[in-house]
């Protein structure tokens, strides 16, 4: 499948019947088409194709380095609101760690080049600690730090991946990197009870992320539909609460589109 195709697929999903072409209403031949073979089944080489432009949005776009400033932005005001105020609990930021505060954008564009799919070439890119801090990252949470905030990473790396992981934010200069406040998967996916640990000793100002599940056990396990619905939901909680971070590569949202896992 070409690289055409693949953005054929994904115009077909959003449009639906109605093709890639809304002039005359009815679906165009190309998007029947591909309707057609999405149900057939995909390779990993296929699936690397529909993930190109979403690698080369997310690692060469001003608007994504933007989306991160301004997402970082918000932080920091919300710290500065949380301390004009009185709280009960000792003070708590939780972040999830990749496309959030690490960039994989190497291993993104590497799983292009090779036609893999994400997870292939994982753990050896891991193991590199190479990962640098995405913008507005690093700066954020020495802000964070110096004001006292208690800085928690809650990521779906493999526990496995703890040594490498600490050894990467640490030679980052990521603060508080230590195992105490590094909480990697250990079983489940899901992270509400990792997030509910920190909630019993901490008032969480605000969580950060690139996957609605990096911020409330409602999104786990929901199809798109539903989980867009939540999202309507919760709605005055992103800006504020909840900072949703751009990721047009991979999440949960993928395994519903043709080819995904």
């Amino acid at each position: 499948m070409n690289y055409f195709a693949g953005l054929l697929i994904v115009c077909a999903l959003v449009l639906g019947n109605a093709g890639c072409s809304a002039k005359d209403g009815k679906q165009s031949r190309e998007a029947a088409a591909i309707n057609t073979v999405a149900h057939s089944g995909c390779t990993a080489k296929q699936k690397a194709e529909q993930t190109k432009m979403g690698v080369a949005w997310y690692r060469t776009s001003g608007e994504a380095k933007a989306l991160y400033y301004q997402g970082y932005n918000i932080g920091k005001q919300r710290i500065e609101e949380s301390l004009k105020t009185k709280v009960k609990k000792k003070r708590a930021i939780v972040l999830d760690l990749d496309e959030t505060v690490l960039d994989n954008g190497p291993y993104l564009s590497y799983m292009v080049e090779k036609g893999i799919s994400f997870g292939s070439g994982w753990g050896a890119w891991v193991k590199k600690a190479k990962a640098k801090p995405l913008p507005g990252a690093l700066s954020f949470l020495k802000y964070a730090d110096k004001k006292g905030i208690d800085i928690y990473y809650i990521s779906n790396r493999d526990e496995k991946y703890m040594d490498a992981t600490l050894r990467n934010l640490k030679k980052e200069g990521i603060p508080q990197a230590v195992r105490s406040h590094v909480l990697l998967q250990i079983g489940t996916s899901s992270k509400e009870a990792r997030r509910q640990t920190v909630e019993k000793n901490y008032e969480i100002i605000a969580l950060f992320g690139d996957n609605l599940g990096d911020f409330f056990k409602t999104f786990d396990g929901k199809g798109n539909k539903a989980r867009s619905l939540e999202a309507d939901r919760f709605r005055h909680a992103f800006g504020r609460k909840f900072i949703v971070f751009p990721n047009p590569v991979y999440g949960d949202w993928e395994h519903e589109l043709p080819c995904g896992s």
